[in-house]
């Protein structure tokens, strides 16, 4: 798809349509092992599966981010339509992809047990977060695939073939969740080597439909050559993201050690919420990568004012359905954590937990907006900025609430909404002074 041409909005709609699609199926992934750990195993062992998450966010981050870079340095040539050079980002970006995985994943594995008992994991539940941890670390190469496939993919414009495969393996995995947990009872060990065995099939399937369909992946001699050019502009665009999302990852960490102090009880219920609220998040998320690939193609272009016009329209659009979210999470918060674990002190507190970060959900939305934007310019110290905000969110505001307030285990649910108000806050004012620079780049062309 070429988002150089045609109205902003409907351009991200169509393009950001299958990512949602796509994205709601991933985090299918993490609600099917949830919804059946905590079914059939009860509270216990979904906290140990929680207990992971922000550690598994924080090793994904540093791959993901040099993904990131790559599908904008690629996104760019597409845009300016430089096809011998599109060919020469997909190629390297292969290489870069595959070390950042197997180093990443490799560390993972590694340090989980040091990192699970820092954290102040319980002893009843730590043996479960470790198995389901290092299962999830051995299977960093093979998510990697597939991240890598659908980047390089979007970043040609083709958001829909990655969602075919990830729907299939997703089904997939809610079937092998059923038999390895369900029926050959192998506890946690099984939920994750089911999202393993699933991931697997989602990446070999997209980058192999790939090289077969698309003509920018069957590359010469010179395309497969290592290009240090290319290279160096994927990593100085990639490592500033990969900082981004490790010290968000960072601050999610720090919270989850929080969250630990209070018991399996308050680690069950943080799970359950995290969980939906991921899910809330996709819409936003999706249109984020719609407007990071819609940006880099206009930046190719030398098309400015089309990233206003971008940006305005969806935040418009992501402010709509934070309302929507904000409503649903009230009226049936209690319900939807039910689906997790049948213990109802777990529910209650679930049930006020979600009423605490829906009212924030609106700063959500200008944070995936801004961020989609600023990223697809390549703007590094904007990725900073964020990580910092959220780690000072995520690391200071318990601190004050649980020693200067009578918040107690509220505090874990109400540092997540004002972490998000001022991550909202700081990346509008880093857009304006964006959006300033544009404007003065466009005067300048004009005169």
């Amino acid at each position: 798809m070429n988002m150089t041409e045609g109205k902003p909005l409907a351009l991200l709609s169509v393009f950001a349509l299958p990512l949602l699609i796509g994205n709601l199926f991933q985090q299918a992934y993490n609600l099917a092992d949830s919804m059946i750990v905590g079914q059939l195993l009860g509270a216990d062992a979904l906290a140990a599966v929680g207990a992971t998450g922000s550690i598994s966010f924080l090793f994904f981050s540093i791959f993901n981010g040099i993904s990131g870079g790559c599908g904008i340095v690629t996104a760019k040539f597409f845009g300016a339509r430089e096809d011998k050079m599109v060919c020469k980002a997909i190629a390297n970006s292969a290489y870069i992809t595959l070390l950042t995985s197997l180093l990443t994943g490799t560390l993972a594995f590694i340090m989980v047990p040091t990192v699970l008992t820092w954290m102040g994991t319980p002893a009843e539940i730590l043996p479960d977060a470790i198995t389901y941890m290092r299962m999830t670390s051995a299977s960093v190469p093979l998510i990697a695939i597939y991240n890598y496939a659908s980047s390089m993919q979007r970043a040609l414009g083709d958001s829909r073939t990655p969602l075919y495969f990830l729907v299939f393996s997703c089904l997939l995995n809610v079937g092998l969740d059923l038999l390895f947990v369900g029926a050959f009872g192998m506890g946690v060990f099984g939920a994750a080597f089911a999202t393993m065995l699933s991931q697997l099939l989602a990446g070999s399937g997209s980058l192999l439909y790939a090289f077969r369909r698309n003509p920018y992946f069957r590359m010469n001699k010179s395309s497969l050559a290592f290009d240090k050019s290319i290279s160096k502009q994927a990593i100085h665009l990639g490592l500033p993201l990969a900082l981004q999302w490790s010290l968000i990852a960072i601050s999610t960490t720090a919270l989850q050690s929080v969250v630990n102090t209070f018991g399996p009880t308050a680690m069950a219920a943080y799970t359950a919420t995290n969980r939906l609220e991921q899910l809330v998040q996709q819409p936003f998320g999706s249109m984020s990568m719609a407007l990071s690939t819609y940006t880099s193609q206009n930046m190719g272009a030398g098309k400015n004012k089309r990233i206003r016009e971008g940006f305005r329209d969806s935040l418009l659009a992501m402010l709509a359905v934070a309302g929507l979210m904000l409503v649903v999470m009230q009226l049936w918060g209690g319900s939807l954590v039910g689906m997790f674990v049948k213990e109802t002190d777990v529910i209650a507190l679930g049930q006020k937990a979600l009423r605490i970060t829906s009212c924030f959900y609106a700063f959500l939305g200008i944070i995936y907006v801004a961020r989609g934007v600023l990223n697809g310019v390549g703007d590094a110290i904007f990725s900073f900025i964020n990580g910092i905000v959220e780690i000072a969110g995520r690391v200071g505001l318990p601190l004050l609430l649980l020693h200067l307030t009578t918040a107690g285990v509220w505090s874990i649910w109400i540092t997540a909404g004002v972490t998000w108000m001022l991550a909202g806050i700081s990346c509008v004012l880093r857009y304006i002074t964006w959006r300033k620079k544009l404007e003065k780049k466009d005067a300048t062309i004009q005169n």
